[in-house]
């Protein structure tokens, strides 16, 4: 299977990676911290160790690291020959310097090179500044689908689906 790439060209100072079990810890803590924001709608963290190894089990986490640790994250997942990007996490201190586009671009490129033809992802209908970012990345809104019935949302809500086919 295709890895993918170990650093970005724009900033040398941050590696990209792929998580392993020991980074679990330092996961969940990026991951939650990401992921206040959504308080709003959900009660409680986003994840927990037990969730994110069983997402290391069917895909794979893709780290961006420096000498100050965890800077963010992107889990990776191939879907019946499409690429499935989520839990896009930024720590809360580097959000708008540009390291999720980064992260995103990096998950790109290792689903080109597995071969999809496309990438999905969903977002929360709450979280109203996540389409127009994902749509300035090419990716466009291809449907809905209603919150797991194991999820209890604070206020009505839905997934926005989203898609860009990769060239």
């Amino acid at each position: 299977m295709t890895q993918p790439p170990r650093s970005s060209q724009e900033d040398e100072s941050l590696a990209l990676r792929v998580a392993v079990i020991a980074d679990i810890p330092a996961l969940v803590r990026l991951i939650n911290a990401a992921f206040v924001v959504e308080q709003f709608v959900f009660e409680g963290d986003r994840i927990d160790a037990e969730e994110t190894r069983a997402f290391m089990e069917s895909g794979k986490f893709l780290v961006a690291e420096d000498a100050a640790g965890f800077a963010g994250c992107v889990y990776l997942e191939i879907r019946d020959g499409r690429g499935y990007l989520g839990l896009l996490a930024v720590d809360p201190a580097r959000q708008g310097t540009g390291l999720g586009r980064k992260l995103i671009v990096a998950a790109e490129e290792y689903f080109r090179a597995s071969g999809c033809g496309a990438v999905d992802l969903r977002v929360i209908s709450q979280r109203t500044p996540l389409p127009p970012f994902y749509r300035r990345l090419g990716y466009e809104e291809v449907g809905a689908a209603p919150f797991s019935p194991s999820l209890q949302p604070k206020v009505p809500g839905h997934y926005i689906i989203m898609s860009k086919r990769l060239a």
